[in-house]
């Protein structure tokens, strides 16, 4: 992956983006009072080539002026019929509001379809309001079997 959207570069996970991403996500986790959990929901960020891309997912970073300032990522799930989670979709506050989240999540579903899944789930925290309007309003429906924690909504998206 390498695409812009305005200024913003969307590029792959490198070795040495990971200190970075960690910082973000623990950042963002903890302006919505959520707890970072190196040793549980968060440890994918910390091990990035085991959880994704040994297991055919994928991990990108979005840059701004040579600074990363989100992420998003999926990984293939046992939870259904060719199925992927979408996870660690952060962005910093700075740059929220500017289209970037949903051009993020278009392009993450349109890699997902291009590799032949048929179905995309999303755990969120119903603290993290934006992220809850952005998958509805994309047609992410209600669905259950939360598995992460600090998670308290689970949705599901089935591609044509």
């Amino acid at each position: 992956m390498r695409e812009y959207y305005q200024d913003f570069l969307i590029r792959n996970w490198e070795k040495s983006d990971r200190t970075s991403v960690a910082q973000i996500i623990s950042y963002v986790l903890s302006e919505y009072g959520l707890s970072w959990e190196p040793n549980g929901a968060d440890r994918d960020v910390l091990q990035v080539e085991e959880f994704y891309l040994a297991s055919g997912g994928e991990f990108w970073v979005i840059e701004h002026q040579s600074q990363i300032v989100g992420t998003g990522a999926y990984y293939p799930v046992n939870r259904g019929q060719k199925a992927v989670e979408i996870r660690k979709m952060y962005l910093l506050p700075s740059i929220r509001g500017l289209g970037l989240g949903k051009y993020l999540l278009q392009q993450l579903e349109a890699a997902i379809a291009s590799r032949g899944f048929q179905e995309i789930w999303i755990e969120t925290a119903s603290i993290l309001v934006e992220a809850v309007k952005l998958y509805e309003s994309k047609g992410y429906k209600p669905a259950t079997g939360i598995e992460t924690t600090r998670c308290d909504r689970v949705y599901v998206k089935f591609l044509k």
